[in-house]
């Protein structure tokens, strides 16, 4: 016994020691020599090593191969890790083998590995209740979770086992709610939301996320001044993370919620551990951008010790939404002199082309196009072809534009024949004007904007048959024309309006103050 604790504290020791492949081989020989090469416990000792200290999860198969009998903390180690990696396939083998050798036998702890390595969660689902493990909690979590991870139309096998669960916990509320925000149902994430017994910061970054990414901006800004509220009472629960502030300010930066950015960004100024933080610096520096502050913007990018790519194409594109071409290019320019450190990418590009675009920058335009797509090998996505037409229709080269268009290797958009469009009106192409018309309402039919576009386009040409056709096809189809939406920002609060909106319980009030305006 004492020899078996004294071999254990060296193997210990050695592997506390080591950083090298050879330690670990060295250490394997010896114990080999010893007779330990089948020991359960050493083996998991190694492989454990080789994948965390070493990140050589090849060597951890192979000593894993070479052991006959393998115990179920090995087969979980070795599945943890390929899950870890994105090899799901290798990961979902690894399980399947131990099934039809059936030995080991599973335990609750390494379902939800596989589970999170699985296209076939029905198939898992099945092992798991004849196994007699469907109600471990940890294991109904995993299953709700790599349900709603699938498709729209597994969130109600996810919801099923959410609901037959005996125990819930945190987690398995979060697991459901996070399932929902991942397809776009808000309304379901909210409610079960509300319904939580018990809440803790991931739970709260679930549905700020979920809003945020899903363009409720306003949505997730009200959920972060409850998490405020309810943290308040106590200083250490619920406090706000990383996740939580950058979800937030890229909603304040939605909304040009200005002054809570401001106010966020003064919490983290205070909060010294988070004020280095890399993604809040981005973070910053997308809101600000987005609100207009541009000086304060580039005050945060100049603070920010180590720029990634990720900050030069913030910057990039802030100078670029508000217009100043040559102050986005000069940042590109200026990144290019720290090309070690990082490379452009489809996103620096998009700011490019936007600062070229409102620049009215032709040749340069083509130029960063060509750039992209021949010296750095990009493929251009929807976003730079809506780009490039829109550069050259405002400088009235619509050959070039529809030649562009041919070549692109993906569908056109109603953000391309938009850009077209627009181009078009400005040089009264009407013919050209009428073809893209066209062609955005066979994209999107039920827009009855479009309809009433081509309607104003006959009336200008005096087509008032073609007129009273389209006016028809639109009342006859129901079509709808998206209204018109602003928002202003008083006392900390958003208030959004749409046109002829009449939500408003002051709407009244408002409306009497703009007829005296345009009075």
């Amino acid at each position: 016994m004492a020899e078996t604790q004294n071999l254990n504290q060296l193997v210990l020791g050695v592997l506390s020691k080591s950083n090298h492949q050879n330690h670990l081989k060295q250490l394997q020989s010896f114990l080999t020599t010893l007779g330990h090469s089948q020991t359960q416990f050493y083996a998991f000792k190694l492989v454990r090593f080789s994948i965390l200290n070493l990140s050589n999860l090849n060597y951890a198969r192979r000593i894993f191969n070479h052991l006959y009998t393998p115990n179920i903390y090995l087969y979980t180690a070795l599945i943890t890790a390929y899950a870890s990696i994105s090899d799901h396939l290798s990961a979902f083998q690894l399980y399947r083998d131990m099934l039809r050798r059936d030995h080991p036998k599973p335990n609750q702890f390494i379902f939800p590995h596989v589970l999170k390595s699985c296209n076939a969660t029905g198939f898992v689902h099945a092992h798991i209740a004849k196994s007699g493990f469907g109600r471990h909690t940890i294991v109904q979590t995993a299953l709700v979770d790599s349900y709603s991870r699938r498709s729209s139309s597994d969130i109600g096998c996810a919801r099923k086992v959410f609901d037959e669960m005996s125990e819930k916990n945190v987690v398995s509320w979060t697991a459901m709610i996070s399932g929902y925000t991942r397809l776009g149902e808000i309304g379901h994430a909210l409610s079960l939301f509300d319904q939580m017994p018990e809440r803790d910061v991931p739970s709260w970054n679930a549905v700020i996320a979920g809003c945020t990414q899903n363009g409720m901006f306003s949505e997730a800004i009200s959920l972060f001044r409850k998490m405020i509220y309810f943290s308040q009472a106590d200083e250490q629960h619920n406090r706000p993370n990383q996740v939580t502030l950058v979800c937030t300010l890229s909603a304040c930066g939605h909304t040009g919620m200005l002054q809570l950015g401001k106010l966020i960004h003064g919490y983290l100024y205070r909060n010294k551990s988070l004020c280095s933080d890399p993604f809040l610096s981005n973070a910053l520096v997308d809101m600000y951008g987005k609100c207009g502050s541009l000086r304060e913007a580039r005050k945060v990018f100049n603070m920010t010790s180590k720029k990634s790519l990720t900050s030069w194409n913030s910057m990039i594109n802030c100078f670029a939404l508000h217009g100043q071409c040559n102050t986005a290019i000069s940042i590109y320019e200026e990144m290019m002199k720290h090309q070690n450190d990082v490379r452009p990418d489809e996103i620096t590009f998009v700011g490019l082309l936007n600062a070229c675009t409102h620049g009215g920058l032709v040749e340069e335009g083509r130029h960063y196009f060509h750039m992209m797509t021949e010296y750095y090998g990009i493929e251009p996505q929807i976003e730079h072809y809506g780009c490039l037409i829109d550069i050259l229709g405002r400088a009235g080269r619509f050959e070039e534009a529809l030649e562009v268009i041919r070549d692109m290797k993906v569908e056109p958009d109603e953000v391309v024949w938009g850009s077209l469009l627009n181009g078009c009106k400005v040089y009264g192409n009407t013919d050209l004007a009428e073809f893209a018309v066209k062609k955005l309402i066979e994209i999107d039919p039920k827009n009855g904007g479009y309809g009433i576009m081509l309607a104003n386009l006959y009336g200008g040409l005096g087509k008032w048959d073609e007129v009273r056709v389209v006016r028809k096809k639109l009342k006859e189809q129901n079509a709808y024309k998206i209204p018109g939406c602003s928002w202003i920002e008083v006392d900390n609060e958003v208030y959004q309006f749409y046109s002829v909106d009449k939500t408003h319980p002051k709407w009244e009030e408002i409306y009497k103050i703009l007829q005296t305006v345009r009075l």
